[in-house]
Order: C-alpha cells, then sequence, then structure tokens
C-alpha cells in the first residue's frame, strides 16, 4: 500500500482536485474509485465515493474531488491506495482551534496556512501579505520579512503618498499585534535569519506569528471564525495575547494592560508567560 500525507493548498480546493505523488500516479488507471473519509466540523463522520480522472497537468492530479465545505487550506490529506482505489483521509484535531480568525478541525501545516493568506484589498493587508507570503517562514508558521523590501512588494505606490501609505499599514499592524519589529541578518544566500546569526549582515524585519487560540465546538456560543482567511469587515477586537518573538519579552505597559483586562473580566487567565505580550482592545478593519 503506498501513502502519502500533505497540506492542500488554496488552488487545490478552488479547482476541486487532489495532488498525487508521481509513484503513486504511475499504478492509476486513467479512471479511478475514489474514498474520502472526513468528519465534517470535526464531529460528523462522513464518506464520499466517487469517480476520478487522473491527470498530468503538469504534475499528476486527481480531478473533480467533493472537498467537504468546511476544508480550509493547509489542512493535511492522507492519500493511500488499496485494492485499485484512492483512499483519502483527514484527522481531526483532539481539540478545534482559530488561527488568526480561521476555524480548524483537522490537522494541518501552519507553514502552509501562513503562505495561504488571502490578504483582501486593504493596505494593511498588502504588507500582511509581503511578510507571510514574500517573507521566510518558519515551521511554526511564523514568519520575517525584511521592512526594506515592502515598498517594492506592496503596491501602495511610489513616493511620498506612497511611503505614508505604507508606514500607516505597518504602524497599524503593530498596533493590532500581527507584526512586530525585529533585528535579524542575512546570509550569504540571501535568506533571512531571525534571531540574528553572528558574521552576517544584519537588517530590520517584521515579524509575524500566527495567533492560535480555542475554537468554539459546533452548537457551542461563539461564533465561528471566517472560512476565507482574507479581511473582515469593520470590527472591534477584544484584547488578547499573543506570542512575541524569541528573546522578547513584555513591556511593562503590556503588563499593566494585561492585569487590567483580567481585573475588568475583559480576558480570563493568568499572569502574562514570558514570551508572550498582550494587546489591548482596538478596532480592525474598515
Amino acid at each position: 500500500m503506498r501513502t502519502r500525507r500533505f497540506p492542500l493548498a488554496r488552488v487545490d480546493l478552488d479547482q476541486s482536485v487532489c495532488p498525487l505523488p508521481d509513484d503513486v500516479a504511475a499504478a492509476l488507471p486513467e479512471t479511478v474509485t475514489v474514498v474520502l473519509d472526513h468528519r465534517v466540523l470535526g464531529m460528523t463522520a462522513s464518506r464520499a465515493v466517487f469517480e476520478s480522472a487522473v491527470v498530468q497537468d503538469p504534475g499528476w492530479r486527481l480531478t473533480e474531488v467533493a472537498w467537504p465545505a468546511d476544508l480550509r487550506a493547509g489542512v493535511l490529506v492522507t492519500v493511500s491506495v488499496r485494492e485499485g482505489r484512492v483512499h483519502l483521509r483527514t484527522v481531526v484535531l483532539d481539540e478545534p482551534v482559530r488561527v488568526d480568525g480561521v476555524d480548524y478541525f483537522h490537522e494541518y501545516d501552519p507553514r502552509v496556512i501562513t503562505r495561504e493568506f488571502d490578504p483582501g484589498m486593504s493596505n494593511r493587508g498588502q504588507v500582511l501579505n509581503a511578510v507571510r507570503r514574500l517573507g521566510r517562514v518558519f515551521e511554526d508558521g511564523s514568519a520575517v520579512f525584511a521592512e526594506a523590501g515592502l515598498p517594492a512588494h506592496c503596491g501602495l505606490g511610489r513616493g511620498r503618498k506612497g511611503l505614508f501609505l505604507l508606514r500607516n499599514a505597518v504602524e497599524q499592524l503593530l498596533r493590532e499585534g500581527y507584526v512586530t519589529r525585529v533585528t535579524g541578518s542575512t546570509g550569504p544566500d540571501g535568506e533571512l535569519n531571525y534571531p540574528a546569526v553572528d558574521g552576517e549582515e544584519t537588517l530590520d524585519l517584521l515579524f509575524y506569528a500566527p495567533l492560535v487560540e480555542p475554537a468554539p465546538l459546533p452548537g457551542e456560543p461563539g461564533e465561528h471564525g471566517d472560512g476565507a482567511g482574507g479581511e473582515h469587515r469593520a470590527h472591534w477586537v477584544h484584547g488578547f495575547v499573543r506570542r512575541l518573538p524569541p528573546g522578547a519579552h513584555a513591556s511593562k505597559k503590556q503588563l499593566n494592560l494585561h492585569q487590567q483586562a483580567m481585573e475588568t473580566e475583559e480576558i480570563d487567565g493568568f499572569t502574562l508567560e514570558p514570551g508572550y505580550t498582550f494587546v489591548k482592545r482596538h478596532h480592525r478593519g474598515g
């Protein structure tokens, strides 16, 4: 039995296709029966059986795959071939999580979630797009991007106006807790490194870390996160705890704000752990 596991990209879901490894595809006929086992919202077991064509365009893939509506880009799918059939299977998380406002009920690859981000059309979305999709992404889904490279990749225009819009967008992301300014370095191959490596040229980076928090189970109180992963309509965001870059610490001001938020019952929690900061209630979007 041949078995592979890989994360789905947004294009796979949008085009109803499933990539196939070369060695798996080579053993399949032009049309194959597909069995898809999945738990909807991590709860209800379902099985879909359908016929799919095996095509090479340019890589091997299954077509007309009936992906469930609750799958998100980055979810891991196991592909195996048994008795001439292709079996697709997702694995449920022990507890659902919300990653930057998007609910996940199945095991996923954090790096793909970061890369597959849909930025929307706002100025801040274009900056976050550059950091998450063009920067260096680490195994936990965090990413870094050289701040000096933003003007060439954000599409906010040139000259004084473009720099003004860019500066405001970056400051908004800093204020909302999406990114943090850090010092990194670049190696001989041009790859960004964080923390900075001794002997390499240092440069200013924007550091993004995904906000991962518990998500409500289906039927529990609490609105489920957006499925698109893009910009949301204008709204107020309650205060929350976000992970800091390695070696960074929350300021005294953020520690005090966190304490105040607990005293007023804005948030539940305990003393702010090392390596985390508190982002106060703020208005987002619009």
